[in-house]
């Protein structure tokens, strides 16, 4: 029998967590949830949309896991919000690893997170809890990416490296071996990454550096 799963939020992240779990895992989602205020249907997707504060009537944490679908949406922060607030209510949170992703048999990866297609995630790597790798990332040997990250596409981290609590990192980067990216980074597209960072930073450009006078928290996700 399919494990049954709620995914939170009714985007399209949401939307393609669906397409993914429904056809390449075991879970079978029964519904999504969010916000009364930001309720605007009551169905997605042929499966019931209901109010994130009646959640437990409707899906029960005995009877169904959940996943928070949300992107990088206030530096990973909003996301991260519906994580802890379920988690305290008593869920467990469904991982979805693509059939089509190359992860090496000791590598680790934590709850409420999503690896999509052709990621490769190499020996004793570790991935937090309640991070999102988009397709087609490279994640070096002994690398490990902290909680609540959110990695586009074709980054290329190599190995050794630390990827900070909720950053951002952004299309087609690259991470020289043993940087250690600070926490809430963004790092933007196309960045090569040769040194460590400091916390709550943008940074852009080949060799990147930090954007002066702005935060990660300016940034709109």
């Amino acid at each position: 029998m399919p494990k049954r799963l709620v995914l939170i939020g009714a985007g399209e992240m949401a939307q393609i967590a669906c397409e993914y779990f429904e056809h390449d895992s075991d879970y079978e989602v029964a519904g999504f949830s969010v916000e009364r205020q930001y309720l605007t249907g009551s169905t997605l997707a042929g499966k019931p949309v209901v109010p994130y504060e009646e959640l437990e009537a409707y899906f029960p944490p005995s009877e169904f896991e959940a996943f928070v679908a949300i992107p990088a949406s206030q530096l990973n922060r909003l996301r991260t919000r519906f994580y802890l607030d379920a988690k305290q209510r008593g869920y467990r949170f469904a991982t979805y690893v693509s059939s089509r992703a190359f992860v090496w048999r000791n590598a680790q990866i934590g709850e409420n997170s999503f690896i999509f297609e052709n990621n490769v995630i190499q020996p004793f790597v570790r991935i937090g809890n309640n991070c999102i790798l988009w397709s087609g990332n490279h994640v070096g040997h002994r690398t490990v990416v902290h909680d609540h990250v959110f990695v586009a596409s074709h980054a290329v981290i190599s190995g050794f490296c630390e990827i900070g609590e909720s950053s951002f990192v952004g299309v087609n980067t690259t991470f020289n071996d043993h940087v250690k990216v600070a926490a809430d980074n963004v790092i933007g597209s196309g960045a090569l990454v040769h040194r460590d960072t400091e916390q709550g930073r943008i940074y852009v450009g080949s060799p990147a550096k930090a954007v002066p006078d702005r935060s990660s928290f300016d940034v709109r996700l």
